[in-house]
């Protein structure tokens, strides 16, 4: 991925990310004690941006985390980002922790202690047009994750773990399991299309429920069957399709899950037609207000 831009938001203040600095006794540092959330920027609009803040919302109140500024605040921090550059595909990294007491305590700090807020932006990381024309590689692997999944909490090193193993064995994500059945990638939702109905796991505390899994269901309306179920691993494998969604890779094909094709192991005309819909979905919601719709 590409460098971030040069300016970011920390604690109430636009200043060079070269010179944001926090205590390392911020409890996000020693505990990984926070949240984040990721807004896509399509087309110079931040895409689903009040999905993906009443997200964040959730999961600073699940962590008992308040959060420093209301929805049209993280508004304006975004907007203010995106406008400081000239590029219309982007990343919004925005990040809350429980902030900095003097010392290391496991138990919450006093309540005059300030939640810690950050948010800066990077260059929207296109996809090749080779994974698009090829797909990419799934390898399966047992989530080895904490319980509370549908929190997205800045403790990501399993994912972190989970993402380079695949990697490390050829693939491009981490297709995670937990009993035979299949949760999610470690950072995207994951779509089987099987007997002409797209399938994805229904939310529950093993599954971040995902914004852009929503957007995908949404565009499905009226054209392809949804089913929101389990699947095991045996049924993904044996599907016609499968997808992954996410933020920050839209929705892409895999065509081979530890090493056996998909499918025909080339991008399914489902999946074509799907991608097709979403770029003429943000072509035409691009000049409208990004707390709108969609």
């Amino acid at each position: 991925m590409a460098d971030p831009y040069p300016t970011c938001w920390l604690n109430g203040e636009y200043l060079p990310l070269a010179e944001a600095r926090i205590s390392p006794l911020d409890r996000g540092f020693l505990f990984a004690d926070g949240a984040y959330e990721v807004v896509p920027v399509h087309r110079g609009r931040p895409f689903r941006m009040r999905q993906h803040l009443e997200r964040f919302d959730r999961s600073l109140a699940e962590l008992r985390i308040g959060n420093p500024l209301p929805l049209a605040g993280w508004v304006e921090v975004t907007n203010t980002l995106v406008a400081a550059t000239s590029a219309t595909e982007l990343l919004v990294y925005l990040q809350v922790t429980r902030g900095m007491e003097y010392g290391r305590n496991h138990l919450f700090p006093p309540a005059t202690v300030e939640p810690t807020g950050f948010a800066f932006v990077s260059p929207y990381p296109q996809p090749a047009q080779s994974l698009l024309e090829r797909g990419l590689a799934g390898v399966t692997l047992e989530d080895t994750r904490w319980a509370r999944c549908d929190i997205k909490s800045v403790a990501l090193l399993a994912n972190v773990l989970l993402r380079q193993e695949a990697q490390d064995k050829g693939g491009s994500e981490a297709i995670l399991t937990r009993d035979g059945r299949v949760t999610e990638g470690s950072s995207s939702t994951v779509f089987i299309v099987r007997d002409g109905k797209l399938v994805t796991p229904p939310n529950d505390h093993s599954i971040l429920p995902g914004t852009s899994r929503d957007a995908v269901i949404e565009l499905a309306a009226g054209w392809l069957p949804v089913e929101i179920r389990t699947f095991s691993v045996d049924d993904m494998r044996s599907a016609s399709e499968v997808w992954i969604a996410s933020a920050g890779r839209g929705v892409l094909p895999v065509t081979s899950v530890d090493g056996k094709a998909i499918g025909t192991g080339t991008p399914g005309a489902t999946w074509l037609s799907m991608y097709a819909r979403l770029q003429q979905h943000l072509d035409a919601i691009a000049a409208r207000p990004a707390l709108v719709d969609a």
